[in-house]
């Protein structure tokens, strides 16, 4: 594997990651929540693979990837270039971006979830993708899905309404190949984060009431994890807090 402690990148990322860790665990503990309660999933789209190699010297485990088949190649170098004594400290890649039908087989390859499903369509493209991973030994469980919800019905900005989240649940729960985990929320630009947060968690609430498997709520990212934690977030996904801004020319 390449070597990579010491120079100014892994510096910088060290810095940043040690800071946004810093902010993770005084927000769990201002929630009166128990440590290592909210997961940080460190966002990589548009960076190279020897970033997320850097990454995983210094301790992080879990990366989030939005573009394919940027991601599969990505996901693929890194995997050839980190082999951990312990299989338990092999990284993890979620897709956290839009996936188009046409490119759910190359996904369920290399993701342990899917945090942006939002679509009957999309639901049953993966469920095949992942039967046929599954079926290939591409993977040995079944993929985790995370379905997107919309918190102001803005088509642009992608989710399911809150109306048709049960529905599509139901679907996935059909799904063999397929794990309902939870939901995934992109708080509006507009209004306040609180608002939209508190909106969050009371659809997490009744959803899970619904699906007591699915406790998950991937929500907060670099400028707002206090608020999602606060609220409920399992999971914060953060890149320009860790990884700077985004590069100009990318992969």
């Amino acid at each position: 594997m390449t070597e990579f402690s010491g120079d100014p990148r892994t510096a910088e990322l060290a810095e940043r990651l040690e800071a946004v860790r810093r902010r993770l665990d005084a927000a769990v503990a201002a929630a009166n929540r128990p440590a290592g309660s909210c997961e940080l999933l460190v966002v990589t789209k548009f960076f190279p693979a020897d970033d997320v190699c850097r990454l995983l010297g210094l301790g992080e485990r879990a990366f989030g990837e939005s573009r394919e088949p940027e991601a599969g190649r990505k996901v693929a170098e890194v995997r050839a270039e980190w082999t951990p004594a312990d299989p338990a400290d092999a990284p993890v890649f979620d897709m956290i971006g839009s996936v188009q039908s046409k490119k759910a087989g190359s996904v369920a390859r290399w993701a342990r979830a899917v945090h942006s499903v939002d679509r009957p369509k999309v639901v049953d493209a993966l469920g095949r993708a992942a039967a046929s991973a599954l079926d290939e030994g591409h993977r040995t469980d079944p993929l985790g899905v995370l379905l997107q919800v919309s918190l102001d019905g803005d088509p642009l900005r992608g989710g399911v309404v809150e109306e048709d989240l049960l529905a599509l649940a139901e679907r996935v729960s059909a799904a063999d190949a397929l794990r309902l985990r939870g939901l995934m929320v992109i708080a509006p630009l507009e209004g306040e984060r609180e608002h939209w947060m508190a909106e969050a968690a009371r659809i997490h609430r009744a959803f899970v009431e619904r699906f007591a498997d699915a406790v998950e709520l991937s929500a907060g990212m670099s400028g707002d994890m206090e608020v999602a934690v606060a609220a409920g977030s399992t999971c914060v996904r953060v890149g320009t807090a860790i990884m700077g801004d985004r590069p100009l020319v990318s992969q």
